[in-house]
């Protein structure tokens, strides 16, 4: 009897590991495809997470991402990654000061790749760059990012290409979160100084829908270009949402340009 147990049980030892072997042989490493939002990458402990999308600033040495679906895709010989919004994902904010930092330019102080980029087989950036150049990156605004972290801090960040999806135009009230983010429709907005801003009044530095509108249109639209400047202390002295017409970026979360709205338009 110990010898029949003994037996079968190495027969059902022998079954199990072909079965297990066979299923790592049929998933390619680094094959493209769909990267799971919540796991951990390879060598990172039980305890890390890992969120790909458009990461903000949101305040010094901190950012903000909200997790993508990300698809690793090839297009003209190189890797980059679709990104989809995951409805109901929540946003995570994150310290950087102490993470490794990775670009897909070829040196860490470019604004562009400039037609040449550094990455590996993932698709991720390779060029190795310290925290004090993800603050350059993010100064400029949205950038997207594969962010491994633990708990309230990013461990590492890497940055990748991707398409950066269409922008939307509507109208809609707009209320001020802080000095670089907005609530338009219920969305969470960023806006950088690139931000177009367009008001119906005589001055930029006129209070929200004061005196003629001079620069209205016939539509009811601001037509006179202020800065993000303008755009930052005008909401400030809101208390209530005002009407605007808003063009944005859904996927990347960034507000492009504003028009005040003067009257029933």
């Amino acid at each position: 009897m110990r010898l029949l147990a003994l037996t079968a049980s190495a027969c059902l030892c022998a079954a199990l590991c072909a079965t297990g072997a066979a299923s790592a042989a049929a998933v390619p490493a680094g094959a493209p495809g769909t990267v799971p939002a919540d796991l951990p990458a390879a060598g990172a402990s039980a305890a890390a997470k890992v969120a790909y999308g458009f990461a903000w600033s949101d305040g010094k040495g901190v950012l903000r991402v909200t997790p993508a679906k990300a698809t690793l895709v090839k297009e003209h010989g190189v890797l980059r990654y679709k990104l989809k919004a995951v409805a109901g994902a929540k946003e995570v904010r994150l310290d950087y000061t102490k993470s490794a930092y990775s670009r897909v330019t070829v040196a860490c102080d470019l604004v562009e790749t400039e037609g040449r980029v550094a990455l590996d087989a993932k698709g991720l950036g390779r060029t190795r760059c310290t925290p004090a150049d993800l603050a350059f990156t993010l100064q400029r605004g949205p950038a997207p990012f594969k962010v491994e972290y633990s708990g309230a801090k990013a461990v590492k960040v890497s940055e990748f290409l991707t398409d950066w999806g269409n922008p939307r135009s509507a109208f809609g009230t707009i209320k001020r979160v802080n000095d670089t983010t907005v609530s338009f429709k219920g969305i969470k907005l960023g806006y950088t100084h690139a931000i177009g801003f367009y008001r119906v009044t005589a001055k930029c530095s006129s209070g929200w829908l004061t005196g003629k509108p001079v620069n209205a249109s016939r539509d009811g639209l601001g037509q006179k270009p202020c800065t993000a400047a303008d755009f930052t202390k005008v909401l400030k002295a809101q208390k209530h949402p005002v009407l605007v017409k808003a063009d944005y970026n859904p996927l990347s979360g960034e507000l492009i340009e504003v028009w005040e709205v003067y009257g029933d338009a």
